[in-house]
Order: structure tokens, then C-alpha cells, then sequence
């Protein structure tokens, strides 16, 4: 057969077969639902204003094929912002303002064609972003290696505290605290003992922001301090371990996770305290503890068994023979946040991830020099008071 006989003949099929297939792919376009005309507008509109958002009430048409109510509006700056509501919650938020300006919002009646209503336009005047508040509010101080940030987030906002930092006249990006605590107390960390200029703004997700604060620091001079000085140093009433293998003095050995080179405590039924000494005194900035990974089915596991939940550190310069806690200085207070909230005995990535990179915990810093360091676990995950440790990193200024 000629080959150009042949050529037109496929051609056409392959044109019949693209046809359908468009035909076909313009069906899959369409509103699954056929529409019964444009639904009518909402009604009985009620706003309550709230701090950077609007709470809208109304009531929908009674047509049974509607979908959603959409509301649309500006956040300023030529930001559009678009939120959708059931058609069962008779309300809808509308959020992200960063500031108490009225705004204009539409509301859209939408069928499950996808038609929509026409617009109501309804103005709402939102409160004050609880970014102001926090910004008002805020203290930043210098700390060891870094700086400190304390404010007040009292509606738990989602919200990020921006660090920026001066080289050479121009400002650039250092570091961020990323929150919704109602109680803001961090360090930032990573900087030498030279006058650092910062500025340091509120925003949150939607991308609103504060002024600047803008501040001259010197940081605090802080190092690690060598673990060949660490020694053991049991008191009367600390907790005895659970296995003769399982000594305080495995916590500055250099591993981190391997049986049975960790510190596990015997559960007496009261609170296991162990102590150790830095080996000199210095001012004490902050301690790293990895808790001992166990062995779960999901590989090793943290946030499980006598990894400590609830516990206390404590400081001293010269503590009592007795065991008991005078001449103790409490010097953190802590609690471990599982970032998964996954049931007892379940993990993600993230929370393994979170374990063996270690906790950190800051230490009071208007405290004296302390050589000696006391961990009383008040609650493990578990449920009870033994304590299972892997390693301990002390750090502060020893000059």
C-alpha cells in the first residue's frame, strides 16, 4: 500500500481521536452539578469587629443547591484576601487586617455550580492586631551569645518576632521567633561579644507588621564548658541507678544515645535528683540534656518512658552535704513539648529529629557563679519519677 494513501487516513483518525479527547476534557471542566440560576444574596448581615479580624453573621437563601459563602476584601496595601464559610455555620471570619481602618467586604452567595450571588458589600472596622501589643510590650535585653526577647502575647496570636541586624550600614536578616505562647521569653543566640546594632519588628502570618525597635546591644561572652572537668557528685536522698552499668558519669561521655552508656535512675515513688559537678565555677547561661532514645517500634523514640516531661534545674556554688535543697538556687524550670502530640508511644520525623538534636534550657542569668547542678524530674513521660538521660552539655562564662 502507498504510504501516502495511508498518511491521510491516519491523520484523520488521530484528528477524531483529539476531538473526542478535548470534548471529553472540556466535560471534566464542567460544574459537576448543573446550576438553577444565580442564588440570591445574603440577608440579616450582623458584624461583630474583634482585634485584626470581623466576625460576619448572616442568613443564606433558601435554595438547596448553594455551596458556600465567600467574603473578599482588602487588606491594604493592594493585598486581596478571599475566605470561605459553610452554608451551616451562618458566619464567617474575616481576618488578617493590620489596622482599625473600616473595610469594605463582599459577600457572595455560591451555588455547587460555582455561580455566585451578586455582592453584598458590608463595612467592618476590625480592633487592634495583637502584634501592637506585643510590640509595646517587648523587652530586648543582652544574653549569653546573643540577646533575649520578652513580651506578652495574651490572645496566643500567631505571630513572628524579626530580628535584623546591621553590617557595613545595611540591614539584613538574622534570626526569627516563630510563637503563639501567651508568654514570650527567648534567647537568640550565635553572636560574639561585640556591640551588635539590631532592629526588631512584630508581624504576623498575613504578612502585617510593627514599627522597628531599634537597639544597641553587646552580648554576653558564654562557651561550652569542658566536660573532662564533670564529675560525679551524689548526695544523700539522690536516686540510686537502675543498673550498676547506668552511672551519672555516662552523661558526659560523648554518646548520646547507646546502651548502656546513659544515666537511668531506679523509680523510688518521689521525684529522682541527680548532681554533678562543672568542675569550676562560672556563670551558668544554659544546659543541653539528650534524654535516652528507647527502642519503640517505630525505631528509637523520645517523649516516652523516663525521658523527663517535668522537671527542674538547680544551681549551686556550695551545696549542704546533706542532700537536702538549701544553699540551691532554682534556675530553670521546664517542660518538655512533644511537637506531634501524637499519643504515648508514637513519633513523626520531627519529633525524633527534635531528641537527638537535644533540649536546650536556659538558666537564669541574674543568679552568681555556680559549680554545682542538680536535675530533679518531677514528672517523666511515663507517668512516674525515674529518669533516663544520655548526655548533659553545660554552658556560661567560667572567666
Amino acid at each position: 500500500m502507498n504510504l501516502r494513501n495511508i498518511l491521510p487516513a491516519i491523520l484523520v483518525g488521530s484528528m477524531s481521536i483529539l476531538a473526542i479527547a478535548c470534548a471529553k476534557k472540556e466535560a471534566f471542566n464542567d460544574p459537576l452539578t448543573p446550576s438553577s440560576g444565580t442564588p440570591g444574596p445574603v440577608s440579616a448581615i450582623t458584624v461583630t469587629n474583634d482585634s485584626a479580624k470581623a466576625i460576619i453573621g448572616y442568613n443564606v437563601p433558601n435554595i438547596p443547591d448553594i455551596a458556600y459563602v465567600k467574603a473578599v476584601y482588602d487588606l491594604g496595601g493592594g493585598r486581596m484576601r478571599e475566605v470561605k464559610a459553610s452554608i451551616y455555620e451562618k458566619f464567617l471570619v474575616a481576618d488578617g487586617f493590620g489596622d482599625t481602618l473600616q473595610h469594605d467586604v463582599k459577600l457572595y452567595v455560591v451555588n455547587k455550580a460555582e455561580v455566585a450571588s451578586d455582592p453584598v458589600t458590608v463595612q467592618v472596622k476590625p480592633l487592634e492586631n495583637p502584634i501592637w501589643g506585643v510590640f509595646r510590650n517587648m523587652e530586648v535585653l543582652p544574653d549569653f551569645a546573643g540577646i533575649r526577647v520578652k513580651t506578652k502575647n495574651p490572645s496566643k496570636y500567631d505571630l513572628a518576632i524579626e530580628v535584623m541586624i546591621d553590617s557595613v550600614g545595611q540591614w539584613f536578616p538574622y534570626s526569627g521567633i516563630y510563637t503563639s505562647l501567651d508568654s514570650i521569653n527567648s534567647a537568640i543566640r550565635g553572636m560574639d561579644t561585640l556591640p551588635k546594632k539590631l532592629a526588631i519588628y512584630v508581624r504576623d502570618r498575613f504578612m502585617n507588621i510593627t514599627d522597628t525597635l531599634f537597639k544597641t546591644l553587646t552580648p554576653f561572652y558564654e562557651t561550652a564548658l569542658p566536660k573532662n572537668g564533670y564529675r560525679e557528685y551524689n548526695l544523700p536522698g539522690d536516686a540510686p541507678s537502675a543498673w550498676s552499668s547506668n552511672r551519672v558519669a555516662n552523661l558526659w561521655d560523648g554518646n548520646t544515645e547507646g546502651w548502656p552508656m546513659v544515666n537511668i535512675t531506679k523509680d523510688e515513688g518521689k521525684p529522682s535528683v541527680i548532681t554533678f559537678d562543672v568542675g569550676k565555677l562560672a556563670q551558668l547561661s544554659r544546659i543541653v540534656i539528650w534524654d535516652y532514645p528507647e527502642y519503640l517500634n517505630s525505631g528509637r523514640g523520645f517523649f516516652y518512658g523516663g525521658n523527663p516531661r517535668k522537671f527542674e534545674i538547680w544551681g549551686s556554688a556550695n551545696p549542704p552535704l546533706d542532700g537536702s535543697f538549701n544553699n540551691w538556687t532554682l534556675l530553670a524550670e521546664c517542660e518538655e513539648k512533644k511537637p506531634s502530640g501524637l499519643p504515648y508511644g508514637q513519633s513523626t520525623n520531627e519529633d525524633r529529629t527534635i531528641g537527638f538534636a537535644g533540649f536546650n534550657w536556659d538558666l537564669r542569668s541574674d543568679v552568681p557563679k555556680m559549680r554545682y547542678v542538680r536535675i530533679r524530674c518531677l514528672q517523666n513521660w511515663a507517668g512516674s519519677y525515674f529518669l533516663a538521660l544520655a548526655e548533659v552539655q553545660v554552658y556560661g562564662d567560667p572567666r
